[in-house]
């Protein structure tokens, strides 16, 4: 494991009030520490699980629009508001990793396109060439290694459930030589043995049992009890 922990900054001009600490999550966190290689990060929308992804990112050197270090390409929206007010702590510290962004991955593949001498590290061909999900995996296949810190913002986008559980075998195949921090909806991916699973839904952000997600509570009674939740949703 190399990112150990993260603290977040606080002064006197910090508001309260105000985005990203106006986040219910991020206004009661000081402080988070990383125990495993693999942590999943959980909650609703808004929840602030992708602004403290972003900050990681930011703090990494890499490019918030998804990518690593040199990968520098512009795309609205995609700064990091939280990225100046959070300190890494590292052991050892590596340059080394990738911040996956799905919702901008279409500006980053066509980066990719500008510089055809890197393509070598994504499978040979552009992503733009493969289906959403094809060129997901050739991303986790070709251009993951070892010694490194992957940063995955909602990797299932674009993942058929067959292909979340190819990305599972991915996490375990580098499991022991790089670090996962995944924000995520699925069941399947928060089924990792033993992560971390940390809830931003929570008044103070904890870690929760995978059994214990929403996630998992919604979809196994949805697989279960398939006609009396739709008739609950619908007759309601």
């Amino acid at each position: 494991m190399y990112l150990r922990s993260l603290e977040i900054l606080r002064n006197a001009n910090t508001d309260p009030k105000s985005y990203p600490f106006s986040i219910p999550a991020i206004k009661a966190l000081n402080s988070l520490s990383f125990r495993t290689n693999v942590t999943f990060f959980v909650g609703e929308n808004g929840s602030g699980k992708s602004t403290i992804l972003e900050a990681i990112a930011y703090q990494c050197g890499f490019n918030t629009a998804g990518g690593g270090k040199n990968n520098n390409y512009d795309v609205d929206s995609s700064s990091s508001a939280l990225g100046d007010c959070i300190r890494l702590s590292w052991l050892p510290k590596i340059t080394n990793g990738f911040f996956l962004r799905s919702e901008t991955f279409y500006h980053f593949a066509s980066h990719l396109d500008t510089m055809p001498e890197s393509l070598q590290y994504y499978g040979g061909r552009s992503l733009h060439k493969q289906s959403h999900g094809e060129a997901f995996l050739s991303l986790f296949n070709h251009r993951f290694g070892k010694k490194a810190i992957y940063l995955l913002d909602e990797p299932e986008a674009a993942l058929s459930p067959a292909r979340q559980l190819a990305l599972l075998r991915v996490i375990k195949d580098l499991e022991n030589e790089a670090q996962f921090i995944i924000a995520t909806h699925s069941p399947i991916l928060l089924g990792y043995p033993d992560a971390q699973i940390l809830n931003f839904d929570a008044q103070q952000l904890e870690e929760i049992r995978y059994e214990d997600t929403l996630h998992y509570i919604v979809t196994r009674r949805f697989l279960e009890n398939r006609k009396i939740v739709l008739d609950e949703l619908f007759n309601d």
